[in-house]
């Protein structure tokens, strides 16, 4: 009785539940790596960049955190030039963008500066973990840096747009940049490809399966965002010239320069917008100096000038905010539906 009891209990332990099973694997199973890191262990054969199309798109789309994964620390520098022509009248605005990576690959150190011509800008540093940042708008230069203690991956999303000028030119032109390979030359002690650019085909570019607009209730939209919607959908690209140079090893965009023109149809006058870029990488290997500024203001929850707006105007905070106590009253939360 005994022994078929033992018999019993041990068929018992060998069956095995399949979602057991499944959690099991899923908790002691090795962390699947960063997306950045997963892609830069892809080989991209530069050479091919004219020919496949594919592999143009991964390395003209390339992010950066997946270009500091290939080819280590570097600067990265680029100048764009906009001009917006409609019925005689031109609006001219120049950009400039400045993105410094240290060693650690995606999760290294970095320093992301952006501004322009119409004294607006950011600048964006991450230092041993640790995330602050500053508006430079005005003519007065930059502000105190401020601690962002709970960063949800703002820094991570000015670095991607520090560096992604060559991105923002591609998709303006809805991917329609066409390669032609004239060989290699050496650039940065490298050697790498070069390409030169003209635009491509209509229907070769960008197949992009966007989810429908979403709109307002009111079925209105503002003014603003009904223009940028109206230029997306009318931009049609009319010329570009241009070369791009692709390291031979990492397959990573070192230098980039074109120029090009795209035309929008519109109720007040076709418009044109003249758009050139130059971009380049340089000091590759090489540690930029980054480090965390000496001063700067504390994380807040809520800004001192929409508080003390609130309170000139005898507004006072009723209820604890973000871990801010009341200033008066009792601090209960409030039923919004009360």
């Amino acid at each position: 009785m005994k022994r078929s009891l033992l018999i019993a209990l041990c068929v018992i332990a060998g069956c095995k539940d399949p979602v057991d099973q499944a959690a099991k694997k899923r908790i002691f199973s090795a962390e699947d790596p960063p997306q950045a890191v997963a892609a830069a262990s892809q080989k991209l054969p530069p050479e091919e960049a004219a020919e496949n199309f594919g592999i143009s798109r991964r390395i003209l789309e390339m992010g950066a955190a997946e270009t500091t994964e290939r080819i280590g620390p570097h600067t990265y520098t680029a100048q764009i030039s906009w001009e917006w022509s409609q019925n005689g009248r031109n609006v001219r605005l120049k950009e400039a963008r400045e993105l410094l990576s240290g060693p650690g690959g995606v999760s290294g150190d970095f320093i992301a500066r952006m501004s322009n011509t119409n004294d607006q800008g950011i600048e964006v540093l991450r230092v041993g973990g640790k995330v602050f940042a500053r508006s430079t708008y005005g003519r007065d230069g930059a502000g105190k840096f401020r601690q962002r203690l709970r960063d949800r991956g703002m820094a991570e999303r000015v670095r991607e747009e520090a560096s992604g000028a060559l991105r923002d030119f591609d998709q303006l032109f809805n991917g329609r940049l066409k390669l032609a390979a004239q060989g290699t030359s050496t650039l940065e002690g490298r050697t790498a490809w070069k390409y030169v650019v003209s635009l491509g085909e209509p229907g070769k570019g960008l197949d992009e399966k966007l989810p429908p607009i979403q709109k307002p209730r009111s079925g209105n939209v503002d003014a603003t965002t009904a223009l940028r919607q109206k230029f997306y959908e009318s931009r049609e690209p009319r010329s570009l010239t241009g070369e791009v140079y692709v390291d031979a090893d990492t397959s990573v965009v070192i230098k980039s320069r074109l120029d090009g023109r795209i035309g929008v149809k519109g109720d007040e006058g076709d418009a044109e917008l003249h758009l050139v870029i130059e971009s380049n990488l340089t000091g590759i290997g090489r540690a930029p100096a980054i480090e965390a500024p000496k001063e700067f203001l504390p994380d807040e929850d809520k800004p001192d000038g929409i508080a003390a707006a609130l309170t000139r105007f005898g507004i006072e905070r009723k209820t604890a905010d973000g871990g801010v106590p009341a200033t008066g009253g009792n601090s209960e939360p409030v039923d919004d539906a009360e």
